[in-house]
């Protein structure tokens, strides 16, 4: 019960030091791990595979350390596997020097990692950056699958159709231009050598589901709230919900510990 008690004392601190939760929300959290330490066996008896991925456009701020805490007591009360995976495709914002300040702090709270930059591991490269063939394999793939498609709309085009859907009253999502495009034309634009970028298609009536340990179940009407979206740029770089549902099947991740605003994510990478 080493790493439970250290955990719940140190939601205490970090949420007293951000000044994020009241009094009532300290008991909430400290019940509820409990309550699910008891209950759900697998995650506390099975050994796990968490990662801390953080993006390297600062420095590791107080939310980050408490998340990379709670990954790695996780890893290391299960006898698992802590990863450490630098998600950098913010090619503008992205630094080394960044990169190397996390690590170093990381080190400085003494969360070695068992996977990552610096130590290797079995699913190497470990930076977004490195493993653009990866993901653009993985987009062909769901082309040929019939699950993405290419689309060649222009950002002019793309504004316009917005202002349209909001002068309509109606949300600014994609209207399907390319989702069933006559191939021959798709081959055309591709032969002339045309930008284009790949988009999901998001089934209709899809409703997604998942159990989340501290919220309980959580449900989308996938077609309500998106449109096919983008999972790899015009450039060539991918988006980061496309990378972290990649990432996370090709490294074997089994839980995700991750803060509050990535919750609506998830959405898009179950897709």
């Amino acid at each position: 019960m080493r790493y439970q008690s250290l955990f719940t004392m140190l939601v205490i601190l970090i949420s007293y030091i951000t000044n994020s939760m009241s009094y009532n929300s300290y008991n909430s959290i400290i019940k509820r791990f409990h309550r699910l330490s008891m209950q759900n066996t697998a995650i506390i008896n099975q050994p796990v595979r968490v990662r801390f991925a953080p993006s390297p456009t600062g420095t590791l701020h107080v939310g980050g350390a408490r998340t990379a805490l709670f990954n790695w007591l996780l890893a290391r009360k299960t006898k698992g596997t802590f990863i450490i995976r630098v998600e950098d495709t913010d090619e503008a914002r992205s630094t080394r020097k960044s990169e190397e300040s996390i690590l170093n702090d990381l080190k400085w709270m003494n969360l070695q990692w068992d996977e990552g930059p610096i130590v290797g591991g079995k699913c190497e490269p470990y930076r977004q950056s490195e493993r653009k063939p990866i993901y653009k394999k993985y987009a062909e793939q769901l082309i040929e699958q019939g699950f993405a498609f290419r689309c060649f709309c222009t950002e002019e085009e793309l504004d316009l159709k917005r202002q349209e859907a909001e002068a309509a009253g109606l949300d600014p999502k994609y209207d399907g231009t390319w989702r069933d495009a006559d191939p021959k034309e798709v081959q055309r634009r591709l032969d002339n050598g045309e930008p284009y970028t790949i988009r999901f298609k998001v089934p209709s009536s899809k409703i997604v589901s998942f159990d989340d340990v501290v919220r309980g179940k959580v449900t989308w009407d996938a077609e309500a709230m998106l449109g096919d979206f983008i999972i790899l740029r015009s450039n060539g770089m991918p988006v980061y919900n496309f990378c972290v549902a990649v990432d996370d099947a090709t490294m074997g991740i089994t839980h995700v510990i991750r803060a509050e605003e990535h919750l609506s994510n998830t959405l898009r990478q179950l897709l």
